[in-house]
């Protein structure tokens, strides 16, 4: 298994839509287990393909990587246990009227947090590695985080639910990261 760089805010893939997965071969089950083990590295609890270079609709998460109480976070959970979820295509078909707010970070955007209001519980389709499909209830930590990169895969960062005054009191913050990735990876 091999780390992938996380691709950070300013490189224009992370605006980009992912396209669906139409087969699943032994590549793509290679980047789901390089991608959870990407996650792991950053101690984060979800990636999306679009982080880390790639434009197919697949997701990784690891919800056992944190507790439910805001601004708590453990690594490896407390048994160390890692419990890898892997979402092909994934699709939200329904949400809760009932929302509440998170402080979220991201791994594409470090050192940057704000409060997320979200649905408390969705119901969702997606693909597994075996090409099987499910439909299933998600809430709580789970829902957030595969609303949270569900998103990814449509082109949308947490920082787009941040109200207008954050996104301003951010944006000082968020041109310098900007400026630091154009420098770096010279794409747009």
């Amino acid at each position: 298994m091999a780390l992938l760089p996380i691709r950070i805010y300013g490189d224009s893939i992370l605006r980009e839509t992912a396209r669906p997965i139409s087969q699943v071969t032994e590549e793509l089950r290679t980047l789901a287990a390089d991608m959870g083990e990407t996650m792991y590295a950053a101690n984060g609890v979800g990636l999306a393909a679009n982080q880390i270079g790639r434009l197919d609709r697949i997701l990784v998460l690891d919800v056992e990587q944190t507790d439910d109480a805001p601004g708590k976070r453990r690594k490896r959970g407390r048994t160390g246990q890692r419990l890898l979820e892997v979402y092909l295509n994934p699709e939200i078909l329904s949400s809760s009227i009932e929302d509440e707010s998170y402080n979220e970070g991201c791994l594409s955007i470090p050192g940057i947090e704000g409060d997320v209001y979200r649905p408390l519980t969705i119901r969702l389709r997606w693909m597994d590695l075996e090409g099987k499909l499910h439909e299933d209830e998600a809430e709580g930590m789970r829902a957030r985080v595969l609303q949270h990169e569900i998103d990814h895969l449509n082109g949308v960062l947490f920082i787009d639910h941040l109200p207008e005054a954050k996104r301003l009191a951010l944006a000082g913050r968020l041109n310098r990261l900007k400026k630091e990735t154009l420098g770096e990876s010279g794409t747009e």
